[in-house]
């Protein structure tokens, strides 16, 4: 059946497409238009034209661009605050210059409580505006764990340790290296039988022991051999005591810094370390109140355990050989005795060589003993975790507060491994302000993405044995850290102490890590080339107003290894700032977008310390010293 239209109707539809046609026709005509005469204003002809260059050889290929250009550091163009100033090498002789710790400045400090080898820092117009050179014939180390073992002599170039400690297997020199087979003062069949005696006499399996700091750590063979124990250590030692001893564990992989037990805290929290150790370490235990092992009770865990091995343990098979009277070594025997006492430790045992206490797990009955030992008193008002320029009390350190005997204060630690991502106690007991369980979690997942993205734009960060020693400038939480813990690394965690939050470093050892406490406007208790990594988060926008960026980005170069790399992430103005700087340190640098996305305003600068010595020992002899800054 046929369908009928009205006339009318179908002459006005055809009349409405026609008009809608001539509409879109002049629109696209007029746009057209516009478009041209736009494209004229910004470049003429030339710019609609443009030329293709031709070559009658046909050899000769068409050289074009792909790179893209449109990245991170194009999206700002850089101030000119920003412009690049180069700073020139110091003389060969500040090759191994620890500007906190110089030798020259220490004289004139009081040699009382040995305070003349604590931490004193260049003046403002002290501070070396050059780059520290790395000594002539410098390598790059062995890997992990065959650095454990070997070390280039052109890296620390010292045989003292050789000669003095001959008879102790602490090095041998071996034709152009040095060989540490891992003997000691009072483990003559080397650190690793030694530390099996100790596994004897307590559990170092079960992981309830995971952080360890020895103190006066020689060439820290002890730390060395309880890393391939899951046993993470701190060592320290003061600079030259013995020539390089520091240097040694540094370039050895095992982790160390300068330092001392004077009349100033360690830089440590609380409840840190579960194992605090000393090996003929020569400290005075029994002198000044107690006063060094009241600090070691401080940064102990309860239930942590202290070992001493060496004079006065077993003076009574020994004394001839260690040139002291029986009644010298009695004495002192009985004072360690008796401050370990005051302090509420109980004597677990003493077996040949070794003797080992340990610290209680509350203050509920040491507070009761008060009245037998009335020295040390409970300090009053400090703060526990404060380590940076502290003064040490003869004041014992309260522990939590507890409601029952068998409790632990602080609460109790997750045994190795599930400690590192277990809530750690301060956090659950609300301790650490602005910090929650939930923020943990989310941190912890946060830094396993970061970390991720790194390793897809750092090749050296994701080669396994690439690197060995990395510090992290602003830790936090120890995210970048346990990401990290299946490499053959161990990150040291700094926590600045100008953090909003600066009580997080017990966090990080309670997750089974270690850490410090620094001011960046400071040199590190470092000596230079230390770390093969850095890592730096926000470190310049906590710095800004505080300090020069240029001496922060100048103590990084110093303790950066040749070919090491750094990972800076911060604002994007800020980093354009520190690019300009990195360049005239002769970094190569470039800048990515953040890891989310390029919209935000967070950038990642990625560097690496180009390789570069001293000149060859003929022509040191022509440098000219560097002058300090004005």
């Amino acid at each position: 059946m046929a369908t009928w239209r009205n006339p009318i109707t179908q002459y006005i539809s055809l009349k409405s497409k026609r008009t809608n046609l001539y509409y879109m026709a002049i629109t696209t005509v007029l746009c057209s238009i516009f478009y041209l005469i736009g494209i004229w204003q910004h470049g003429g002809a030339a710019t609609i034209l443009p030329s293709i260059p031709c070559s009658n050889n046909e050899t000769t290929p068409l050289s074009l661009d792909f790179a893209a250009h449109h990245t991170a550091e194009n999206q700002v163009p850089i101030p000119p605050e920003a412009r690049v100033v180069h700073f020139p090498s110091c003389n060969s002789k500040f090759s191994e210059y620890t500007p906190c710790q110089d030798t020259d400045r220490s004289l004139k400090f009081d040699r009382e409580m040995l305070v003349y080898r604590e931490r004193h820092c260049p003046e403002k117009n002290e501070i070396l505006k050059c780059r520290i050179p790395a000594p002539y014939g410098y390598t790059t180390p062995f890997r992990w764990p065959e650095s454990r073992d070997v070390v280039w002599y052109a890296n620390v170039p010292h045989k003292h340790l050789t000669v003095e400690k001959a008879g102790q297997n602490w090095v041998r020199f071996e034709g152009d290296r040095f060989s540490f087979p891992g003997g000691g003062t009072m483990f003559p069949r080397g650190a690793d039988a030694y530390i099996d005696d100790i596994g004897k006499l307590i559990n170092l399996e079960d992981g309830s022991v995971r952080t360890a700091i020895d103190t006066g750590c020689g060439v820290a063979s002890w730390g060395a051999y309880l890393l391939s124990r899951n046993i993470l250590p701190m060592s320290f030692a003061p600079k030259d005591t013995h020539e390089a001893q520091v240097q040694f564990a540094l370039e050895r992989g095992v982790p160390a810094m300068i330092g001392i037990m004077a009349s100033q805290r360690l830089p440590y929290p609380s409840r840190a370390f579960d194992i605090a150790h000393c090996s003929r370490c020569l400290i005075p235990w029994g002198k000044y109140d107690g006063l060094y092992l009241i600090e070691v009770d401080r940064i102990l865990r309860p239930g942590g355990y202290w070992i001493l091995s060496g004079p006065p343990v077993n003076w009574e098979s020994h004394w001839k050989g260690w040139n002291r009277t029986r009644e010298d070594l009695n004495a002192e025997q009985n004072g360690i005795e008796a401050v370990a006492r005051s302090l509420c430790w109980k004597k677990l045992i003493q077996r040949n060589d070794l003797a080992i206490w340990q610290k209680a797990t509350n203050h509920m009955h040491c507070k009761i003993n008060r009245k037998v030992f009335r020295k040390p008193p409970f300090c009053n008002g400090q703060d526990p975790d404060s380590g940076w320029y502290t003064k040490m009390e003869a004041c014992l350190t309260p522990l939590p507060e507890v409601s029952d005997i068998k409790e632990t204060s602080g609460g109790q630690v997750a045994k190795w491994p599930e400690r590192l991502t277990a809530v750690p106690p301060r956090i659950l007991s609300g301790s650490v302000n602005g910090v929650t369980a939930e923020g943990f979690e989310k941190d912890t997942q946060l830094w396993k993405k970061r970390v991720s993205h790194y390793k897809s734009v750092d090749y050296q960060l994701a080669e396994k044995g690439r690197y060995r020693n990395l510090l992290d400038m602003n830790a936090y939480l120890g995210g970048l850290a346990a990401a990290l813990v299946d490499d053959p690394v161990w990150v040291l965690n700094v926590v600045p102490v100008e953090a909003e939050v600066n009580n997080t470093l017990g966090v990080i050892y309670e997750r089974g890590l270690i850490g410090t406490y620094q001011n960046w406007c400071e040199a590190m208790s470092t000596y230079p080339r230390t770390y093969d990594f850095i890592h730096a988060d926000s470190v310049f926008t906590l710095y800004k107003d505080r300090c020069a960026m240029e001496d922060i980005l100048l103590e990084m170069d110093r303790i950066l290894r040749p070919q090491g790399s750094v990972i800076i992430r911060d604002d994007v103005d800020i980093l354009l700032e520190v690019k300009s700087i990195a360049d005239g340190l002769e970094w190569e640098s470039r800048m990515t977008d953040h890891e989310g996305s390029p919209h935000v305003r967070e950038k990642i600068l990625i560097a690496t310390k180009r390789y570069w010595t001293s000149p060859p020992p003929a022509h040191q002899q022509q440098q000219h010293p560097i002058k300090t800054a004005s």
